[in-house]
């Protein structure tokens, strides 16, 4: 789910899921993305892409009863989406409005939880539920603002549902990646200063490409990470580790 184009991470896992012999079905939002998608799709050896705009009441429980009709259980799910208004992605946070709060925490945050209990029927055997975030989520980070509450409330899902899911065999983990080149991260403001920030800091002296994100992302997925839950993956050449970088000493 938030397939955008070949440069979001969301392909990243997809591709790399492809090349480990994952069979794959997609989401999309509006018959636009839909056109987007289908070459995509195509090189992945699927045609299943199935209509959910997260922002709709229901939309996530009529995808997985459409994608049952394909397959009667699945393994996992990545969930890719996040929205926000670009035009309150600036300045002080306080300005954000209600009604932007609200559909902000219900796309980027809340739609992970209804597609938890959408797809625990779909996963009878057990399964693995991945979502992404980012180090805003957990400390401040210039124009990130509201999309940063709503990625805190996001990684607070993700224990608690790894907590309702663990019963079930269903694992529940998130992967919060580093500054990338894509449309997400453009719309941040200042976003290229923040990559620039992050490259020159970061341990491994660069930021993480699509493909690295897709690789951690499979160990989460797959049975390699069996007996993990309920955790924050970070795939951001170490950033996150940095309190003081050294270049500002």
């Amino acid at each position: 789910m938030g397939v955008a184009n070949e440069n979001s991470a969301a392909w990243g896992i997809a591709k790399q899921a492809h090349n480990l012999g994952a069979k794959l079905a997609f989401t999309y939002q509006i018959p636009a993305f839909e056109k987007r998608l289908i070459p995509l799709a195509k090189t992945v050896e699927t045609d299943i892409l199935i209509p959910c705009d997260v922002s709709q009441k229901t939309s996530t429980r009529t995808a997985m009863e459409k994608l049952s009709k394909h397959w009667t259980e699945i393994d996992f799910v990545v969930h890719a989406v996040g929205f926000s208004d670009k035009n309150e992605l600036r300045g002080a946070y306080y300005n954000t409005s209600r009604e932007n709060f609200k559909k902000t925490m219900l796309i980027s945050a809340f739609s992970f939880t209804e597609l938890a209990k959408s797809s625990l029927p779909i996963m009878s055997n057990g399964g693995s539920l991945l979502t992404l975030s980012y180090l805003g989520g957990v400390r401040t980070t210039p124009n990130y603002n509201v999309m940063g509450v709503a990625k805190a409330a996001l990684e607070a899902s993700i224990r608690y549902l790894a907590v309702d899911l663990g019963k079930h065999n269903i694992r529940v983990n998130g992967l919060s990646a580093g500054p990338m080149k894509t449309l997400a991260g453009a719309a941040i403001s200042g976003a290229r200063g923040i990559f620039r920030h992050s490259e020159n800091n970061a341990p491994l002296g660069r930021n993480p490409d699509i493909y690295e994100v897709g690789k951690a992302g499979c160990y989460l997925i797959s049975d390699l990470s069996s007996g993990v839950t309920g955790e924050i993956h970070y795939v951001d050449g170490g950033f996150n580790n940095v309190g003081v970088a050294a270049s500002n000493v």
